[in-house]
């Protein structure tokens, strides 16, 4: 069993095709386990480009599989630069999502520049600001200072199941029960200054970290 384990863990990316069927798994279980609504009054959902969205860590469990279609080919996702990290770049790649790769521990100043380029390009970036580690809700700079510098409005959004699993982990992790309903909750955009002090980063922060909880429903 240990041999077996360190083998596993020597495993730093599996072939993509492995990741076609948890994907489909995913999609097929929106449309059969779940009741899925989408509360979007300001119709991000389709017509959003050059946008920064933020979720929570422990919301991603449909998250990726939730969008339409349409938004998920133009959206880039900010993911770990670690190896399980590569895990959920591969199987988001299953679903249309790109990929941009670090966080505010490791390669984050290259996924920086990354995001900049892509939010330019017309891409939305998505990202999880209290990832990889935490603590729970609380908001890192990364999202803020990128729609600073590029003037991409922040979306604040949220998957809130009716009814779940929560994991003992340090996100509380959900795991929507079958039967549940499930709704994507996207806030109005947050349009942040350029050329922001530290002290301003840190106003912005905290503004966007209350307009992420604001949808944020347990």
């Amino acid at each position: 069993m240990g041999f077996l384990k360190k083998k596993f863990r020597s495993i730093k990316k599996f072939p993509s095709w492995i990741f076609w069927l948890p994907a489909r798994l995913l999609q097929l279980m929106l449309r059969t386990l779940y009741r899925v609504e989408i509360e979007d009054p300001w119709d991000h959902v389709h017509q959003a480009r050059g946008c920064v969205g933020v979720a929570w860590h422990n919301r991603l469990c449909f998250f990726a599989a939730i969008f339409p279609k349409v938004a998920r080919h133009r959206t880039m996702a900010v993911v770990s630069a670690s190896r399980d990290g590569q895990y959920i770049a591969d199987l988001i790649a299953q679903l249309g999502l790109k990929s941009l790769r670090g966080s505010s521990s490791r390669k984050g100043a290259h996924a920086l520049r990354e995001a900049i380029r892509a939010v330019e390009d017309g891409f939305n970036v998505a990202f999880t600001p209290d990832g990889p580690r935490g603590p729970k809700y609380r908001m890192k700079t990364g999202p803020v200072l990128l729609a600073s510098l590029t003037g991409g409005k922040i979306l604040p959004i949220s998957v809130n199941a009716s009814r779940y699993w929560q994991l003992r982990s340090w996100d509380n992790f959900q795991i929507p029960k079958p039967g549940a309903t499930l709704r994507l909750v996207m806030g109005e955009g947050i349009a942040v200054p350029p050329n922001l002090t530290e002290e301003q980063l840190e106003e912005w922060r905290l503004r966007v970290e209350t307009a992420l909880m604001a949808v944020t429903r347990d």
